[in-house]
C-alpha cells in the first residue's frame, strides 16, 4: 500500500510542528521551505489538519500554524485515516463502483483487508512523539 502525497505531507507538517520549540509558531512559507514543497500543496494540507483538529491556525500579522495537542497525544493512525481520501486496494473494496466478475467467490478481498487492517493496527500503536527519536536532528535539517 502506497500512502497519498497529501497523508505525506500532512505527516511530514506535524513533524516539522512537532520539531520546533513549544508554542513556537511556524509558517507554511518555512515549511515549504524546508521540505522543498510547493506552498500552494501545503497549504490545502494545513487547511485540512486545521479542519480535522491536528493544528491550530493564527491567522493575521505575526500568525502561523502550531500543534493543536501534544504530540503524544496525536496518533499516527489517526493521522492517516483522515487524511487518506480511500482505502480501495482494490476493485472489490469499493461495493459501489465494484465490477470485478470473480468478486462473489474471491478471496482476495479478505486477505487484503486483514493486511489493512494488520497495517492501520501497526500506525494505531505510534504517536507523533515516537516519530520524535532525535528532535535535535530533526531541527538541525528543517530549522538551521
Amino acid at each position: 500500500m502506497r500512502l497519498t502525497m497529501y497523508t505525506d505531507y500532512s505527516l511530514r507538517v506535524l513533524i516539522y510542528l512537532a520539531s520546533t520549540e513549544e508554542d513556537k509558531l511556524s509558517t507554511i512559507q518555512e515549511i515549504s521551505d524546508a521540505y522543498n514543497i510547493s506552498k500552494n500543496h501545503l497549504m490545502k494540507v494545513t487547511f485540512e489538519l486545521g479542519k480535522a483538529g491536528f493544528i491550530h491556525t493564527v491567522r493575521g500579522r505575526g500568525g502561523g500554524i502550531r500543534l493543536a495537542d501534544l504530540p503524544e497525544n496525536i496518533n499516527i493512525g489517526t493521522v492517516v485515516r483522515r487524511m487518506e481520501d480511500d482505502f480501495h486496494l482494490v476493485e472489490c473494496f469499493d461495493m459501489e463502483h465494484n465490477r470485478c466478475p470473480i468478486a462473489p467467490v474471491c478471496g482476495l478481498r479478505g486477505v487484503l483487508g486483514k493486511a489493512l487492517h494488520a497495517y492501520l493496527a501497526v500506525l494505531d500503536e505510534y504517536t507523533l512523539e515516537d516519530l520524535l527519536f532525535n528532535k535535535e536532528g530533526l531541527r538541525a535539517i528543517l530549522q538551521p
